[in-house]
Parts: structure tokens; sequence; C-alpha cells
């Protein structure tokens, strides 16, 4: 049986606000504008106020663990697309850029200034940019980031003809007049920073602007009704505000890409090719006025292209070909990596362009929490069929954070360690002082070492293997080792020789973790351990107090139970010397919840849970057998308990029946290698 149709027209229609429509298309008259501006001055921002308002208007928050002045923007999140160009563990380079956009904002220098952020390969340098460039599109479509252009009328009933650089309305205000409202404008308003506006008119504005008030005879008022305000809204598809420029042959590019060409057509019509009628004003800096343009890979880009980035940083004006000096207002974002820029840095010709840049480092991350979100965004339930077995992203993250970590100064400190010392572990003799000190005396750190990109090739290697219905953390490491070997920007054997002995550290923590699983799997029978820690209190209990206690099957006193009490502090690195104490720390713990009220638990303290737990799990390693998972033959009652183990770790721990298996089979023969060792 067919299903009921859906109706497709009224769910569309659901979609579409109308009312918005209107509200961002907006039209009036100058006066209908200047009426708007009175109660709505941030609507004059420029271009770096706006995108700085932008930025804060999704919130942030200080982050205290990485210093006083380093804050989180909930902006590079990506709030817009859901996460889908979020940036991940970049606070303090992020907190630097939105501190110079701040300044920018304010008028303090840094608008007159290309913002380069700089790092290595896949850093995230481009997925920043297009963020910005996201973010005041989006920004342009809401009434608290509303701006406004003109469009002319110069015959009645002609067609209207937008200002190709979509300038500012109060452009067409008189110099004098228009100080003096900007003046009033920020006196209407409680802000940081003071509205300016500076410049004129583009060549094709300028030239109607002329003629009309040639043919009123000055009468401005009578020009005005030729002219329109309209709302403008951002689009980098359209090419309205938002501008990208990225670097091709010599051959097949020159500077008129920049800053518009001739319309070779229209020179028949109006006779001149110096007539601004017959120019395309559609270069990347006409087309981002208002907005934000973003150059890829900026230092690839021919000498003349810089020059003409001098001039658009420091003086906010281009050149179009036969026309003066155009006023530009835009924010000028290129990208760049560390061979380009140490070129640029050894080269005394373009010592004018260092002096107009300010260079943003985006290094890669160093915090595992942040690198693992980078691959879950990919490699998640939504969008891979095959099971990822637990720790598999993990380790892939922990060995690229490894690559490009420099080895500490402190003898003491490893290098897994300042690992887990950046994701914020805490280690015994280590503050957080003591963390800041290490960032500080690394500072390059990040700058160097494996792209996130090489990782999500392996992974992706990895998941299209046929015939694995899950992969597992093994899977993942043996593709990154193998593509060592013809890794394209790795050219040094000492730095091959360096990546795979971490991928060994990282074998070795991954041993530990899951080890660390099985035996709470193992263990994780409560009332097992309950028994198991009112048995050792009672004796704890009568040894301190130098009583007997009684035997529960015979019924006779005896002694405390020495070797129990010993199995368990055993555990923890209890010492025989140390014993007493332990013990007596234990019943003052006990008496002093008892003064408060509460009961004692084996969870209250937090050593002994540890050392019950792994009590626990020996005898019950013992008593499972683990070691024989690793052998076809095992008997029904083992099998049972293996299963109830099994089962805690899908349950507890994400695995699936298959990597469950295959992680119970590895500890198992690490248990039997070290029964082996044992014997030996």
């Amino acid at each position: 049986m067919a299903s009921e149709r859906t109706d497709y027209l009224k769910l569309i229609r659901g979609k579409i606000d109308q009312d918005e429509f209107r509200e961002q298309h907006w039209e009036g008259s100058l006066e209908n504008y200047l009426a708007l501006i009175q109660d709505n001055p941030l609507i004059v921002r420029n271009a770096y106020q706006r995108l700085y308002d932008m930025i804060l208007s999704y919130g942030f928050e200080p982050r205290t663990d990485l210093g006083d002045d380093v804050y989180h923007y909930a902006f590079f999140d990506d709030p817009i697309d859901g996460g889908k160009d979020a940036v991940f563990g970049l606070d303090e380079s992020l907190t630097d850029m939105v501190g110079n956009i701040k300044s920018a904002a304010f008028g303090y220098g840094v608008e007159k200034r290309v913002l380069m952020l700089h790092g290595p390969v896949g850093s995230s340098k481009s997925t920043i940019a297009r963020l910005l460039k996201k973010g005041v599109e989006a920004y342009s479509h809401i009434a608290e980031g509303s701006l406004y252009s003109f469009e002319w009328q110069i015959e009645e009933d002609g067609e209207w003809e937008k200002c190709p650089m979509h300038e500012e309305p109060l452009m067409l205000v008189p110099e004098p007049a228009r100080s003096e409202i900007i003046e009033d404008l920020n006196k209407r308003r409680a802000a940081e920073y003071r509205l300016r506006l500076v410049g004129d008119m583009c060549p094709f504005c300028r030239y109607h602007y002329s003629s009309l008030l040639e043919r009123y005879d000055g009468d401005w008022e009578k020009l005005l009704g030729h002219i329109k305000v309209t709302r403008l809204l951002l689009s980098e598809k359209d090419r309205i505000g938002i501008g990208t420029f990225q670097p091709k042959d010599e051959k097949n590019q020159d500077s008129t890409e920049l800053t518009g060409d001739i319309n070779y057509r229209k020179i028949a019509m109006f006779g001149s090719d110096s007539d601004p009628r017959a120019f395309n004003f559609d270069g990347e800096f006409n087309v981002a006025n208002r907005g934000v343009i973003e150059f890829i890979e900026v230092l690839k880009l021919d000498v003349a292209f810089l020059y003409d980035l001098l001039g658009a940083s420091q003086e906010h004006s281009i050149k179009p070909k036969k026309f003066a000096q155009t006023y530009i207002d835009e924010v000028i974002i290129g990208h760049t990596n560390e061979p380009e820029y140490k070129k640029l840095q050894n080269n005394e010709l373009m010592e004018a362009f260092r002096d107009r840049t300010i260079k943003i480092d985006v290094p890669y991350n160093v915090k595992l929490e942040d690198e693992v979100r980078i691959y879950e965004k990919d490699f998640n339930t939504r969008s891979v069929s095959k099971h990822i077995a637990p720790h598999t992203i993990d380790v892939a993250a922990m060995w690229a954070i490894l690559t490009r970590l420099d080895e500490p100064k402190n003898a003491s400190l490893t290098l897994m360690q300042k690992l887990k010392l950046y994701g914020g572990k805490t280690l015994p003799g280590f503050t957080k002082d003591n963390v800041r000190e290490l960032r500080e005396e690394s500072a390059r750190e990040g700058m160097e070492g494996i792209s996130p990109r090489y990782i999500q090739d392996k992974i992706s290697n990895a998941l299209v293997r046929d015939g694995e219905p899950c992969i597992n953390p093994f899977m993942v490491l043996n593709e990154i080792e193998e593509g060592l070997q013809h890794h394209s920007l790795i050219n040094s054997e000492e730095v091959k020789k360096r990546y795979r002995d971490l991928l060994t550290v990282v074998k070795e923590e991954y041993e530990d973790i899951v080890k660390n699983e099985v035996q709470r799997a193992i263990s994780a029978d409560e009332e097992s351990i309950a028994r198991l820690a009112g048995n050792y209190i009672d004796n704890v209990k009568a040894y301190t107090q130098k009583e007997k206690i009684k035997n529960k099957y015979t019924g006779r006193d005896e002694e405390p139970d020495e070797r129990l009490m010993r199995s368990i502090e055993e555990k923890i690195g209890i010492t025989d010397s140390r014993k007493d104490d332990f013990r007596q720390e234990i019943m003052n713990y006990i008496g002093a919840l008892a003064l408060e009220g509460k009961t004692f638990t084996w969870k209250s303290n937090e050593r002994l849970q540890k050392a019950l737990e792994l009590k626990l799990f020996e005898d019950q390693k013992d008593t499972i057998k683990l070691t024989s998972i690793v052998s076809t033959v095992v008997d029904r009652d083992t099998q049972e308990k293996i299963d109830v183990v099994k089962s805690r770790m899908i349950k507890n721990h994400n695995y699936c029946e298959i990597c469950a298996t295959d992680v119970l089979n590895f500890v198992a023969s690490i248990f039997a290698r070290g029964d082996t060792k044992e014997e030996e």
C-alpha cells in the first residue's frame, strides 16, 4: 500500500518568512536612511567594527587555564553551520587575532595592516578565514548587523544602477555636513569605539553625482530624487562585500583581477576608456568593499599584486586603471605557510610589505581533547557505517600531538607526561604554573609535526578496507606507520625514525589504557568488592586495636589476617614499613566520618577503592583464567565469566562484540607474556 503523499508546497511555504524578506530588502530615500541611523547609529560602522561586533555577538568566556587574557570565542565553534567549520584548541591564537581586530575597530592603526595567518599546513588558517567571511555574511542578514548602500536612476523611468562598490549612503552627503552627522551619531551611543567615515565615492558614483549637480545647478536636494537607499546583504556567492583571491599562473593573471578592468563593449557607447561608465569595478578589492577579502597563500602572489596590497592596507585605497585612487573599507586577511614566510623574511626588497603585515601564528593543537574533536567531527556514528573501537581516534590524535611537542627540558618528565599535563591531567609535583612554564619554554611548539589531514587520511584508509566490520587502534597505527615511508613532507630519515619511536610510545600507552579497562570490567562486581572491603576493615580494626577477630566459619577468635591486608595494601604501593600508618589513617578516616554522621563505604577513600579493585581483579583474573582466552578450548564456566566481562565492556565502554573480543584477547596475551616472564 502506497504511503500518504506529503504536501511539499505546504512544507516550502512553512519555511518562507515573507516579513523577514521585506525587512532584508528595505528601500527608501536618503531622508528615510538618515532617520534610521539616528535610531541605530551602528548602521554606519566600518568593516572592522562590524566584524568585531559580529564575533562578540556570539559570546565569549575566559580561559584561565591558558593565561589571564585568553578567551574562548563561541563564534569559532561555528554556530552558523552547526559546527561544520569549528576551530578547536586555538584559543590563544584566536584571542590574538580578535585583539588585533579590536584595535582596528578602535582605529589604533591595525586597520592599516594586513592580518596574516601564519602556520604549518592543515592548521586551520583557511578555516578561520572562511569562518570570518561566513560570519559577516550571516551578520548582515540580521537587524543587529544591517548595513545599506544606494542606487542611481539617471533618467526618469530609467533603470536603477547600483553603486558598483556598494558604498555607505553617507558618502552622498557633502563632507562638512557628513563630519557633523558622524559626531552627532557618536554622541547618541555609549560604546567603546567611535564611529568613523573617511574617503569618497567611487569614480562611477562621482561621475553621476557631478553630472546631476550640474544638471540641477548645484541643487543637492533635487539630486536626491535620483537616489534610493537599499539594504545591503553581503554574499560571497553574489560577490557582494566578500572577496577571495587565489594565486594562479602569472601568464593568466594580472592586477585587474583585484581592481577591475575596462569594459571594451561600452567604449563605443561612451566614447572613452576613461569614462567610469565604461569600466567594470568588479575586481576582488571592489566587490569586497564594506566586508572582507581573503588572500589565499598570499606570499605566493607576484610582486605586482603585493604592491596593490600595500596601498589597500596602508592608505585604504586602490588604483583602478585610468582612474584616481579609490577608497575602500574592508578587512584584508591573508594566510601563508612557514617556508613562504621564511622566504619573505629573507627578501630585503619586501621590507615594505613585512612592515604592513601583522603575523598571527596558527599552530597545530597540542591538547589531546581538542585534537580528538577534529577527527570526531568527520568520523562519527552519523557519517561512518563501520564501528570505530574505543580509543581508535584517541591514539591517532595522541601520536599526532607527540610529533608536535618539544622534548621537555625537565629530565624527569616524559613526552607522554607532557601531553597529559597539557590535556589538564594532574601529575605529582606539577602545578598549573609549572604547565604554563612548560608552554613558555617551547614558544614554537605546534608549528611543526604531523598535520591533522594525514591522520584523517589514515583513518579513512582503515575504514575502507574490506572484510573488517569495525576498526581498532592497531589498524590505524599500522596505516600511519606504513604511510610514513612515502610522506611527501618528511624528507629526513631521522624524523621518520623519531615518529616511529613515538608510535611505540603510543602503543605502550594504549596497552595501559585497555588493561585498566579490562581490570575495571572484571572487578565491576560491587557486591564482591563490598565483601572484600568489609573483610579488610574488620581485620584493620582488630589490628589497630590489638584485638582478635572471630572466624565466621569456625567461630574461633584468630589473629587479624595479615596476608589479606598486605595483599590489598601492596596494590597501591604501601610498603611494609608504612602499613601501620596507612591502617591507622583508614581508621581515623572512618572515625571522622562517623562524627559527621556519615557512613563509611569502600568508595569513600579513593586510594582504598583503587587497592580493592586491583585486588579483586587479581583474584578474578585467576578465577576466570583470562589467559585461557587465547586458547581454543575454554570450559563452560570460564566462558560464562568471560561473557559477563565482555558484556560490561560493551555496556560501559562502547565496545561492540567484535572489538570487545579483540581487546580481551589482546589483554590476555599481555598477561600471558607477563606470566611467562615471571616463570623465567
